[in-house]
C-alpha cells in the first residue's frame, strides 16, 4: 500500500507540473530522477507510469506499440522499459489527445520510425499555438515531425500484435480531440484523461473540453466493460469498472449540484464559496486540479 500512495504521489505532482508548463518550458525541469515503472495489465500489454500521463504497451510480433508518449527528456527511460519487457523501437504510437504531458516525446519516437495515429483535433492542435484560460498558460505549435501522421475523424479499428484494437473518438470531453483505446480481445481500456482515477479531472474549456463528455465518456466505457475489464486511465492508478464507477459518481453530483446553482443565477464566485465538492476535496483534490480550479472549470463548462 506505501508503495501505491508513492506512485500516486508521483503522478498527482508529475500533472501538477506537466500541465502547467508550456512545451518551451521542459528544458527547465529535472526529469533524471523520473524513473518508468512498468505494471502488467493483460497478455502483452502493459501500463507505463512515469511522469506525464501513463502509457499503454503493447508487445507482440507486429513491434512495441505504445499509447502516449509523456515528455520528450524521457524518450530514451521509455524506450529502455519498452525493451525491458521484451520489444524493440516503438513502431507504433497512438495519441489519446494533444496535451505535452501525452504527446511531448511523439518526435523522438517517429524520428525513430513510428508511425503516429490520432484525431483530427490533435494534429489541428498541436500544429497551432494554444492558449489556455485556466489555469492560465500558453503552448506553442509543436514541430511538424511531433504531428500525428495518421489521423480519422470518430472511429478507427486496426489490427496489430494479435490484437483488435478500436479507437473511439468520445466528442467535448477532456479536450475536443481525446481517443478512448479499446484492447477488445484483451478486454483493456486505454481512456486517456477522460479518466482521472480517484483525481479531480482537468475539464480543458479552452480546448472545448466538457463536464459532460467526461462523464460520457466514462459511460460509453462502462457499456463495453464488464467483471474483467481492465482501466488504464490518464493519470492514476490501474483501475477496474468498479473504480470509474465510483469516480462517475462523484463527478455527476459535482455537475449537478454545480448545474442547480447556476439554474438559480449563482456566479462562478458564489459557487465556489458554496463549496460543492466538500466531501471529496481531501481525497480527491490533492495536486495541481485542486477543489477550486475543478469548480471554476466545471461552472465554465456548464456556463457556455
Amino acid at each position: 500500500m506505501a508503495g501505491d500512495m508513492h506512485v500516486k504521489t508521483r503522478l498527482i505532482l508529475g500533472l501538477a507540473s506537466s500541465l502547467v508548463l508550456s512545451t518551451g518550458a521542459w528544458a527547465q525541469q529535472d526529469f533524471s530522477e523520473v524513473e518508468i515503472q512498468t505494471v502488467d495489465v493483460a497478455d502483452g500489454l502493459y501500463m507505463l507510469v512515469g511522469q506525464g500521463g501513463n502509457i499503454g504497451l503493447s508487445l507482440g510480433d507486429d513491434g512495441a506499440f505504445i499509447v502516449d508518449t509523456q515528455f520528450a527528456p524521457l524518450s530514451e527511460k521509455i524506450q529502455a522499459a519498452v525493451n525491458a519487457a521484451g520489444g524493440g523501437d516503438v513502431a507504433f504510437v497512438v495519441n489519446t489527445h494533444w496535451h505535452g504531458d501525452h504527446t511531448g516525446g511523439n518526435q523522438n519516437f517517429r524520428g525513430g520510425g513510428a508511425t503516429i495515429m490520432a484525431h483530427d483535433n490533435v494534429k489541428a492542435r498541436m500544429s497551432t499555438d494554444q492558449a489556455r484560460a485556466l489555469p492560465a498558460g500558453e503552448t506553442p505549435a509543436s514541430p511538424p515531425d511531433a504531428w500525428p501522421n495518421i489521423t480519422y475523424p470518430s472511429r478507427m479499428t486496426f489490427h496489430y500484435n494479435g490484437n483488435t484494437v478500436n479507437l473511439i473518438h468520445v466528442e467535448n470531453a477532456h479536450t475536443d480531440g481525446d481517443t478512448l483505446v479499446h484492447f477488445t480481445n484483451l478486454n483493456v481500456f486505454h481512456m486517456g484523461d477522460t479518466f482521472f482515477h480517484n483525481l479531480f479531472p482537468f475539464v480543458d474549456v479552452s480546448s472545448n473540453g466538457s463536464i459532460d463528455g467526461i462523464i460520457a465518456a466514462a459511460e460509453e466505457v462502462l457499456s463495453r466493460s464488464d467483471g474483467g475489464t481492465m482501466i488504464i486511465p490518464g493519470h492514476g492508478p490501474l483501475a477496474t469498472p468498479d473504480d470509474l464507477r465510483d469516480d462517475l459518481e462523484v463527478l455527476r453530483t459535482v455537475r449537478d449540484r454545480i448545474r442547480s446553482m447556476i439554474d438559480q443565477g449563482m456566479s462562478e464566485d458564489a459557487v465556489f464559496a458554496a463549496n460543492p465538492t466538500e466531501e471529496w476535496n481531501d481525497s480527491y483534490g490533492a495536486g495541481f486540479m485542486n477543489p477550486e480550479t475543478f469548480t471554476r472549470l466545471v461552472y465554465r463548462s456548464l456556463s457556455r
